[in-house]
């Protein structure tokens, strides 16, 4: 992990992350608004789908989204997700 990653470097990662957990293009989910609902009828996301995403993200950038997260608010949007990602990034 290094510290160097911005906003929009992590953003562009969580959506190849939800393109894949969800099955979708991965243009499709690039050029989505940042307020696109993880859950809404754009991404789809199903609760194992969320599930897997959360994985990757643990995985990826060390963040526990279910961990510090208990009311899951970050899975509201792909901004929402983002911005929690980024202020729970672990420094090193």
């Amino acid at each position: 992990m290094t510290d160097t990653l911005d906003r929009a470097a992590v953003e562009r990662e969580l959506r190849a992350m939800i393109a894949e957990a969800a099955r979708l293009d991965a243009a499709t989910v690039a050029a989505l608004p940042a307020d696109t609902d993880l859950f809404g009828p754009e991404i789809a996301l199903t609760s194992l789908a969320g599930v897997t995403l959360l994985g990757a993200v643990d995985t990826r950038f060390g963040v526990d989204v279910a961990g510090l997260d208990l009311s899951l608010d970050s899975l509201q949007s792909i901004a929402t997700l983002t911005d929690f990602v980024t202020a729970h990034l672990p420094t090193y």
